[in-house]
């Protein structure tokens, strides 16, 4: 496989991972500032991450094996790329073979690297040029020291040549990415700008489905970590590798405590944390409210890690549990799902419910 090809597939995969670990807080995020999650952002979202890992890929890989490492040269001659432009000019003597030279493309290409970090900034962070430009600049001062210190001296030399002129082309581009976003009609880029974050949305299928998505995701994701500090707890200070390595331990220890957060959070709010990321609360019911709310548990989530901490054999559990609850929230009112009709509750948006009244100390007044 093509070594370009190669960084390409390492920055889509990163990047996917790294938006599946930020998933929830970003959901969490857009839903306090903007009211909602839209597609459009989700999309952005995701093509910034690829991007982020597809520059460290482009710039600073492939790492080269320290045996036949040949040392690179500098450059801190500013505007050096002006002499090189004139030198193609001259060499050339026509427009075509003049954008076709190796300098022209290079410079064009270290300009058009980072027009999408400029955009993003603006068009995700809602920051303007200046922080783009500080951004484009900072980033690109890392990268090329990173390059000039052999990868901070793991190298004994710089392993690609330092390049003040790149600094500048790629601080060029960042401003012009966040101009290109300008031209991005709003509604686009956010299609909530102009929604109140703390205002009422409906309630809908999708939503609640994104608020399961969350719960697994948090569930899973926090899962895997408690397990693998069980699991070096095991090998490295237990001294246990066979545990570690061959038993369930880790595993069942990470779905416990999880479980344990999750029960946690519901009993204590009624709500499980998927919920509090997308907003949204159930509400009526005629059950006590520590039995509604130990259903709310066993009916979402908390079901599901239940019988995922059984043996591999009662794996089809899980499968037929996870099943009945997407389609019990499909094809119920609002995506109440299993919760809402053992419970006989409604979902509703939190920000409908009424806020608790602020006393005024008597004193105070005039």
């Amino acid at each position: 496989m093509d070594s370009r090809v190669e960084l390409g597939v390492i920055a889509v995969f990163a990047g996917l991972l790294v938006g599946a670990v930020l998933f929830v807080p970003f959901v969490a995020l857009s839903y306090r500032r903007r009211g909602r999650l839209s597609l459009g952002r989700l999309a952005l979202f995701v093509v910034a991450l690829v991007y982020f890992w597809a520059l460290w890929a482009y710039t600073l890989l492939p790492l080269p094996d320290p045996q036949t490492l040949v040392c690179a040269g500098t450059n801190t001659d500013p505007l050096a790329f002006v002499d090189d432009l004139w030198g193609a000019w001259s060499n050339t003597g026509s427009p075509t073979a003049f954008l076709r030279d190796t300098a022209v493309l290079q410079l064009a290409l270290n300009v058009l690297l980072f027009v999408p970090l400029g955009f993003f900034v603006r068009a995700l962070g809602g920051r303007g040029i200046l922080v783009a430009i500080a951004a484009g600049f900072a980033t690109s001062l890392f990268v090329e020291l990173a390059q000039l210190t052999g990868m901070w001296g793991a190298y004994d030399c710089a392993y690609r040549v330092f390049d003040v002129d790149d600094l500048l082309t790629n601080t060029v581009g960042a401003a012009l990415g966040s101009l290109l976003a300008l031209v991005v009609p709003r509604g686009l880029s956010d299609p909530s700008a102009d929604v109140d974050p703390g205002a009422p949305r409906p309630v809908t299928v999708p939503r609640r489905l994104l608020a399961m998505l969350c719960d697994w995701l948090g569930y899973t994701l926090t899962t895997f970590a408690v397990a693998v500090a069980v699991r070096a707890y095991l090998i490295y200070l237990a001294d246990d590798r066979a545990t570690a390595v061959e038993g369930p331990v880790s595993t069942i220890i990470g779905g416990s405590v999880t479980l344990a957060v999750w029960l946690l959070v519901i009993l204590t709010t009624g709500r499980s944390p998927g919920d509090h990321v997308v907003r949204l609360r159930y509400v009526g019911g005629s059950m006590p409210v520590a039995v509604s709310r130990l259903l709310r548990f066993l009916a979402g989530i908390g079901g599901y890690g239940l019988l995922d901490l059984l043996p591999e054999e009662w794996s089809i559990l899980v499968t037929i549990f996870a099943g009945v609850a997407v389609v019990t929230a499909l094809f119920t009112r609002n995506g109440r799902g299993l919760p809402g009709v053992l419970n006989r509750q409604e979902l509703v948006d939190s920000r409908a419910l009424p806020q608790p009244a602020v006393e005024v100390d008597s004193t105070t007044r005039t």
